[in-house]
């Protein structure tokens, strides 16, 4: 594919890029959306996986309060197969201003968010990880949600309805004529080959990568880089949301994620030039445990899997250091009125729970821009896989497959013992899953792989089953045997980056088995030079 002609290019494989190209092609138009690495690299896979009630911007920040809530009901009905309705306590504890919860109820049921307070026994009852001595509690609609499904789900409605979709895939720069961007061009990023796509207008959803994005084309977008780093748990704690009832801080938010729970974030500016290459500090570390205990005593004794973090895509604000001032608010730019350019859109800020919302923003510029009449459906028409569910009752098997797939379920083909033979026994992941994933889900690595089907995102992070699975693919793809070992190497040394930050007691145990079987019984320290 050497040219390619859109009505629109979308630049950015996370959530808000796939949102926008699943409205556009809903909408009618043909659609070309470019990722330089896999769908979810970024903030999109990097964040807690809490679908916000909008409560804990309620006092600070009230529009993006709004909006949380308002995506918060709509997401409860079109993805509800990423969804997990847990609920959401804040919680008030001795050292914390008592008298702030009045206020942030207050503020919550102004901007249309549900918010009771509960006797601190009902709390301790409702949740009993709670940490005992709080002293107040309120509970909200907060709920977990999965990133990487919901962003595959839009990817796949979106090639449903025409669009193309490649990952791996980098803009190297833009085609500009008579002052207004007609194109972009394109690099494959495994085999180098390079491509021309034109289109009336691009959409630069690159999230904090849309500033060096912008730069190429010649236009300023100020973003404000916050590094956010989090802490996997072995085991599920809670199955709350566990929020600390006061403006928002360092480590007061517990989100309980499928069979583990996620403690963050941290917050701290970070150079461009950093972005790409995150270091977690044992100040963070040391900050999200300490913290983290006062939520729920239980993390004290609790393994730790992983560290990781992503990086905001926040608009810059002045005299804020951390970015926790800075509104999570949405921000679309029209660069040909404010900058002249014709043909460029930005979409930014914002949060994954705000995704579709700025989707419907920038495709509604799109449509207006090209004279186009057709109004937003994204909000009442259901993503695939949640759609009516086809439970087979008693089928263990296929009731697991469907918690991450839901009514695309049946394309996982689960009929045969060889489909149904476990690959991922900690996320009970199958061969017929693996093949879904390689089919229809642009899976061409093991890291695609984890993020499609959690597969090494389990209790032994990789242990047992990427070797297991790095074979299954090979198979799948007919890929030599050298690229899969290379693959398996890559991807194994992913896992060992996020045990580095947190590597003690149980943890360093389980990083030293791993290295025991996959460099001192495998040699596999020899494949990645």
């Amino acid at each position: 594919m050497k040219e390619f002609e859109a009505d629109v290019i979308v630049i950015g494989g996370g959530i808000t890029g796939a949102g926008v190209a699943r409205d556009c092609a809903m909408r009618g138009l043909k659609v070309l959306l470019v990722e330089k690495q896999d769908f979810t690299n970024g903030a999109t896979g990097r964040n807690h996986g809490l679908m916000h009630s909008g409560a804990r911007y309620a006092v600070t920040d009230f529009e993006s309060a709004k909006e949380c809530i308002t995506e918060n009901m709509i997401l409860r009905k079109i993805a509800r197969h990423c969804v997990e309705e847990t609920d959401g306590l804040f919680i008030t504890l001795p050292e914390d201003d008592l008298a702030y919860q009045a206020k942030f109820v207050d503020a919550c049921r102004t901007a249309g968010i549900r918010a009771d307070i509960i006797d601190p026994t009902e709390a301790r009852h409702l949740e009993p990880s709670v940490n005992p001595d709080l002293i107040g509690a309120v509970r909200v609609p907060d709920a977990s949600i999965d990133p990487f499904r919901l962003t595959m789900a839009n990817l796949i409605d979106a090639r449903q309805h025409g669009a193309t979709v490649l990952n791996y895939h980098e803009v190297t720069g833009f085609i500009l004529e008579s002052g207004r961007v007609t194109g972009v061009e394109i690099k494959d990023c495994h085999t180098g080959e390079a491509m021309t796509a034109h289109a009336p207008l691009v959409v630069n959803a690159a999230g904090i990568w849309g500033h060096l994005l912008a730069k190429k084309a010649g236009v300023t977008v100020n973003m404000f880089p916050a590094k956010g780093t989090l802490l996997i748990f072995g085991h599920r704690v809670n199955n709350m949301v566990i929020n600390r009832c006061r403006k928002p801080d360092n480590a007061d938010i517990l989100v309980p994620d499928d069979a583990v729970c996620v403690i963050g974030t941290t917050s701290d500016r970070v150079a461009y030039d950093e972005i790409d290459h995150l270091t977690i500090t044992p100040e963070e570390v040391e900050t999200l445990i300490t913290e983290g205990m006062k939520l729920a005593p239980a993390l004290a004794s609790t393994r730790i899997l992983r560290a990781y973090a992503g990086v905001r895509p926040l608009v810059a604000a002045d005299n804020d250091p951390t970015g926790r001032k800075t509104s999570r608010g949405i921000v679309l730019l029209d660069h040909e009125t404010r900058d002249g350019l014709a043909g460029l859109i930005t979409i930014t800020g914002g949060k994954m729970m705000t995704y579709r919302m700025m989707a419907e923003m920038a495709t509604d510029l799109v449509c207006k821009k090209l004279g186009i009449d057709e109004k937003c459906k994204t909000a009442d028409t259901p993503l695939p896989g949640s759609e009516n569910f086809s439970d087979k009752d008693g089928d263990l098997v296929y009731q697991i497959a469907e918690g991450r797939h839901g009514s695309m379920t049946p394309c996982a083909e689960l009929d045969t013992p060889e489909s149904r033979a476990l690959v991922c026994e900690c996320e009970h992941v199958t061969v017929g899953e693996m093949q879904f994933a390689v089919n229809e889900m642009h899976t061409l690595n093991l890291k695609n792989l984890r993020r499609r089907t959690r597969v090494s995102m389990g209790t032994c992070q990789g242990q047992l089953c990427v070797l297991r699975a790095a074979g299954v693919l090979c198979g799948m793809k007919r890929s030599a045997a050298t690229d899969a070992r290379h693959d398996l190497a890559e991807s194994m040394q992913e896992r060992w980056k996020g045990m580095k930050p947190v590597a003690w007691g149980d943890t360093l145990k389980e990083a030293q088995l791993s290295s025991y079987i996959y460099s001192g019984l495998y040699g596999l320290g020899h494949a990645v030079k």
